[in-house]
């Protein structure tokens, strides 16, 4: 059988369902009034097909309220661009409350970049958004671009948020080199599981994802740990299970679990995923 997710930019439609049911609920943590047109019929039938991601769309809810929060938290502190890498079907530029004069630049694939485009041709950003089509696997593009960025900002606040999980720990560890060789790249924000969540994840929805190999690949040994010889100190790790308990998202059984405290330092085959940021140290 074919995956029900054929490349990987449709995991984008994927996730935007989550983000639209969350929305839509009378006690809401965020609202994204376009994720459910964004979703489209496509979307709903990836979501119901994987049905350990729909039994865990919690985790979704509190990944996409934590970035929330950490993005609104910088703009407060006076940073003034965001970069979002694999940037997807995401609509914060459109949803959040951000100063119009914050510089949003948001890098994807050129096809999903084009999609989002069209689906919201009408809308209008509350901010100054730059869409940039570009393979983030380019290692000379990228690095071009990153290094142009670094000119046009002071206080550069990264994002990537569902990205990391998708790159080979070679891949990962240049790519945080590449970000950290920009001085004005200040904080990064990025999503984290530990070895055993990854292995889960693995089980329960690679062959979903992808029929010549299971695209999960990076959960590092060291954790957040993994970051520090590439330029990036962990300052803050919010998990998504706790979030999601404070959330009142748990069934009961789960906020049974939830209770229960986490290991400290490198979580292993605990399965543990969170939300972390960084603070650029410049590579040792």
């Amino acid at each position: 059988m074919e995956p029900i997710i054929q490349n990987i930019s449709d995991t984008a439609l994927w996730v935007a369902v989550f983000r639209a049911d969350e929305s839509e609920r009378a006690d809401a943590v965020f609202h994204d009034p376009l994720a459910r047109r964004l979703a489209g019929l496509r979307g709903e039938q990836i979501a119901d097909a994987i049905e350990f991601a729909r039994k865990n769309s919690w985790s979704f809810v509190a990944r996409t309220f934590l970035f929330d929060e950490f993005i609104r938290r910088h703009v407060e502190q006076g940073y003034d661009m965001v970069i979002n890498l694999a940037a997807g079907l995401d609509t914060r530029a459109y949803r959040m409350s951000l100063p119009p004069e914050l510089q949003w630049v948001e890098i994807d694939f050129p096809a999903i970049l084009r999609y989002k485009q069209t689906m919201l041709e009408n809308e209008k950003p509350v901010c100054r958004l730059r869409s940039v089509p570009l393979d983030l696997s380019n290692t000379p593009a990228r690095l071009e671009l990153f290094k142009q960025l670094n000119t046009e900002a002071n206080r550069i606040l990264v994002v990537s948020e569902g990205l990391m999980i998708y790159l080979e720990p070679p891949a990962a560890a240049a790519l945080a080199d590449d970000l950290s060789a920009q001085p004005h790249f200040k904080r990064w924000v990025t999503d984290l599981q530990s070895p055993g969540l990854l292995a889960m994840s693995q089980k329960e929805m690679g062959a979903a994802i992808n029929k010549e190999g299971n695209p999960f690949k990076f959960a590092p040994e060291e954790g957040e740990g993994f970051f520090l010889p590439h330029g990036w100190k962990n300052l803050e790790s919010l998990s998504k299970l706790k979030t999601a308990a404070r959330l009142n998202r748990l069934s009961e059984e789960m906020m049974n679990y939830a209770a229960m405290p986490e290991p400290e330092g490198p979580k292993g085959a605990y399965p543990w995923s969170g939300v972390c940021l960084f603070e650029n140290t410049g590579k040792e």
